[in-house]
This record gives C-alpha cells, structure tokens and sequence, in this order.
C-alpha cells in the first residue's frame, strides 16, 4: 500500500475521517474483491496527486462491519468523499480515472 494512503477502521474511523481538517476520501474494500483491486493503482496516483488537499483512505469491509453498515455500503468497491465530517459525494464500482479525478478535484 502507498505511504499516501492510511488503512482506517470501525474504532479509529471518527478520528481520521470525520475528524479530519481536509476531504477524505473512504474507499470501502475487501481483499477478495478483484475491482477493488483494479482500482487500487488508480488511488495511490490521486493520494500522490492530492496529497495535503485530501486524504484517502481504507476500510476492509470483512475486518470493520460497522461504518460500511452506518454508511449503507452494499457493494465494493465504494468511494465516499467526506468533507467537514458530511458526505458530499460518492462512486459505487470500478470507475475510469477521470470520474475520480473530477470528484476529488470538486472537494480542494
């Protein structure tokens, strides 16, 4: 995993994300699941391209059940943009680039 990219979870996740002074990016993954692994190139690029302008970070669905549950996580991957603590927008699946390039770039 990148040096960009912090692994969150159910206890630490109110602190690093809703807590943050910057956007945060969630992205919700599990290891079994090949788009969230398609993916996972692509975000490590925009953590270095962000990075100081928005966080991103993980949470293993199979490891910390409760946020994805609060957050009504159905299927991964999902990205989550939080800024102030409030969602403000959100990606479900495998997306090209661009799509999430567009979306961090509406929250610096």
């Amino acid at each position: 995993m990148s040096e960009n990219i912090k692994d969150t979870s159910d206890a630490t996740f109110d602190e690093d994300v809703l807590g943050s002074e910057i956007p945060v990016l969630v992205d919700f993954w599990a290891t079994w699941c090949a788009p969230c692994k398609a993916i996972a190139p692509l975000l490590e690029e925009m953590a270095e391209k962000y990075s100081g302008k928005v966080s991103i970070v993980k949470v293993n669905v199979d490891e910390n059940q409760s946020t994805p549950g609060k957050y009504g996580v159905r299927s991964i991957p999902t990205l989550i943009l939080f800024k102030g603590g409030e969602i403000v927008d959100q990606i479900i699946g495998a997306v090209p680039k661009k799509q999430v390039d567009e979306l961090l770039s509406k929250a610096t």
